[in-house]
Order: structure tokens, then sequence, then C-alpha cells
């Protein structure tokens, strides 16, 4: 902000400067139409006279000299206009001037101080109205990013009315609020999951020490008789159950923690998520090499989080350029029965038919990876958000073309 204050007085300055500048040269101007050019004049007309009768020579083209007289009687000297008498050729002459041309001065200084003040207050203005209704409330923001990534998320953002800004800043609020929600959000999950590792390893404790029980007492041959040793076996085997059910609790709570994905289903039309995604990749695929063509469809209503429409629609267009070869990805949309159907299909999938059932399962990945990053969530999480929203997904695979299809209600 102190370097636009500079440069704001800088520019104020050179205002300044070209005006006194500009009111000197008028001034210089003013002063060399004040000496006597008007002789200058007279002399060149007198030259004229040499070889010209005053008649014949036209006095338009000067701009001191107004008329001449040759003298003839008395009243040759009885003018009250400026004048200047030659002998040229043996007769007199009288030749009228002006002192200095007809130019208002005064009014053309003011008009150009008026024009000149004028510039300068419009654009002082304008700097002023960027300092405050851009770069001040810019300024207060630039710290933002820094305390969000500090975790500092509980302080809200000062409203701003401004036409610049007042989008930005709402954006951001909500964006910390989200954060803070997530945060709050994970601390409780990480106390429950912590209560809920002491309760499970509380419970596990119970049956593991009684298998260490009966596996000492077999070791040891306290049982020696067949019945009761077939018992314990089937004691230790009814342990291990337990064992395993609080296996599978735990993973169970672990997977709902993980994925415990809010959804708003309300209306949205089908073309706010469709253009979002034609926005977003049809430049970036350009620049691939990769064709890619949306369908004809017909904007209609659809039950759905839109937010979340989306980040699907994302997911499954990542994953088409990440394992697909390239060259195609193609969405089309049509209609059956009150449902809207998007298809997402890309060439070069090389996804075995034994591997399809499989690929929206938490954390699993397919042989055709190859070194491509990820976790394996993607179209996991696809699923999860989809059902929320009463809809579907599946995918096809048919002669080296992949086809991922999401289903959305109509409304």
């Amino acid at each position: 902000m102190r370097r636009y204050d500079k440069i704001v007085a800088g520019i104020i300055m050179v205002t300044i400067l070209l005006g006194i500048s500009v009111n000197v040269s008028l001034a210089f101007l003013q002063m060399q139409n004040g000496g006597r050019p008007w002789l200058v004049e007279v002399n060149r007309i007198s030259l004229m006279l040499d070889t010209r009768d005053p008649d014949e020579i036209d006095l338009s083209g000067f701009q001191y000299v107004t008329g001449i007289e040759q003298y003839g009687d008395a009243d040759f000297y009885n003018t009250d206009r400026e004048y200047c008498i030659r002998e040229i050729n043996g007769m007199l002459y009288r030749f009228d001037y002006v002192t200095r041309i007809k130019t208002d001065w005064n009014r053309i200084v003011v008009v150009v101080n008026l024009g000149l003040g004028t510039m300068t207050l419009f654009l002082v203005i304008i700097l002023l109205l960027i300092r405050r209704q851009v770069l001040a409330p810019f300024e207060e923001l630039s710290a933002v990013p820094y305390e969000l990534a500090k975790g500092n998320l509980t302080v809200p953002l000062k409203e701003n009315k401004g036409r610049f800004f007042g989008q930005f800043i709402w954006g951001v609020d909500l964006l910390r609020e989200k954060m803070e929600e997530q945060k709050q959000r994970e601390l409780r999950l990480q106390r429950n999951k912590k209560t809920l590792l002491l309760s499970l390893s509380h419970d596990i404790k119970t049956p593991l020490s009684a298998i260490k029980l009966y596996a000492r007492a077999l070791e040891k041959g306290l049982y020696t008789e067949e019945e009761i040793r077939s018992e314990v076996a089937g004691a230790i085997h009814g342990k291990t159950n337990e064992i395993e059910n609080f296996i599978a609790e735990l993973d169970q709570a672990s997977r709902e923690e993980i994925f415990s994905l809010e959804v708003t289903i309300g209306e949205c039309y089908l073309s706010e998520i469709i253009d979002s995604i034609r926005r977003y990749y049809e430049e970036r695929l350009a620049l691939c090499g990769t064709e890619f063509t949306v369908g004809a469809y017909s904007n209609c209503l659809i039950r759905a989080d839109q937010d979340h429409g989306v980040e699907i629609l994302q997911n499954i267009m990542e994953n088409a350029i990440k394992y697909g070869d390239g060259r195609k990805i193609q969405i089309t949309i049509s209609e059956e029965e009150d449902h809207i159907l998007i298809q997402v299909g890309n060439s070069g999938s090389s996804l075995s038919e034994s591997e399809l059932p499989h690929i929206f399962e938490s954390f699993w990945r397919g042989a055709n990876v190859k070194n491509q990053e990820g976790s394996g969530l993607g179209l996991y999480i696809c699923r999860q958000l989809i059902h929320k929203m009463n809809g579907e997904i599946y995918a096809e695979c048919r002669e080296n073309y992949m086809t991922v299809t999401i289903v959305f209600v109509k409304v």
C-alpha cells in the first residue's frame, strides 16, 4: 500500500510539473508576441513597394500591418492608429499597424489550466477509488490464506459490500466455515476413534485371554479326555469368531468415519453440471490432443446436490484421462423413465472383465494402473455420493472402450 501511495504522489507531482511547464510556455509565447514583430512586416512591404503600387499588395497575408497610405494631403499624418513613415523611391508612405495580435491570452491560460486541473482531479479520484475499493480490501484479505494455513479458522471475515470483493470475501468466508466444520468433524472422529479403539481393545482382551488359557492347558496336557479337548477346541474357535467380529466392527467403523459424506439434495439444472465440466476440460484436453465431445441434450431439472454432482463427474473424467489412451473422451446424455443418464466413455481401456465388478470398492486398484498415482477411492466415493442422491452408477467395458454411467432422478 505504501508503494501505491508513492506512485499516486508521483503522478500528482508529474501533473503539477506539467501544469507549470504549460503555463511557462504560454507566458513565453505571450512575451514573444509583445515585441516589435510589425517592423519585420513593414520592411518586407517596403521592399515590395520598390516595384509595385500600394494597391497591388495584398495585406491579408500579414498579421500586423493593416494599411498603406501614400502621401497626398495634410490628413496623411492625422490618424489615431499606430503608424510609421517610410520614404520609398522619393515618395512618403504611411504604414498602419497593430503592436500585437489580438489574442485573448487570459482566456487561453484559464482554459488550459482548467483542463489540466480537471484531468488531475479526475485522475486523483480514480486512484483514490482504486485504493479504497480494490487495494484496501485486498490488503485485508492478504493475511487470510496465511491464517487459514496456520489453522486459525474461528474468526469470521468482515463483510464487504463493495462490488469488487464482496462475492470473493463471501466465498473465502464460506471456505473458512467449511474448513472449520471439517476440523471439528475430524476432532470428533479422532475422539470417537480413540474411544472405539479403547473399547474394542478391552473387549478383545477377554476372548484373547481365554484362548491363551486354553492353549496353555492343551500344551501342558491338562485335558486328557478327547471329549474335553474337543470342547476346548470349540471354545477356542468361538473366541476367535468373537475377535473376528470385533475386527470386522472396527473395519466397518473406520470405513464409516472416512466416508461419512454429507449431501444436500435439492434441484438443479442439468446444464449447470455439464457446462461446468465442459468449461474445465475443453481447453485442457484440447492442449493434450484428446478429442473431447459432449453430446446434445435437453436441459431439465434433476434432483441432486450440484456441487457433489460436479465432483462425481470430475472423478470419472479424471479416471478417463488417467487410464485411457488419450485419443477420445465422450460425454453422452440420455433419458430413461424419469431418469437422466450421463455416460462418460474413453478409448483405450485395458480393464479385464473379471476386474470390472470391483472398481467401485474402496482401496481397490486394477491391473491397468501401471505407475499412475491413486488411492483406489475415487469411484468408491462416487458411488457413496450418488447413492445418497438416490441415483446409481455402473460401468461397462466393450471392445477396448470404457463407459461409466451416472443416473440422476429427473424432477
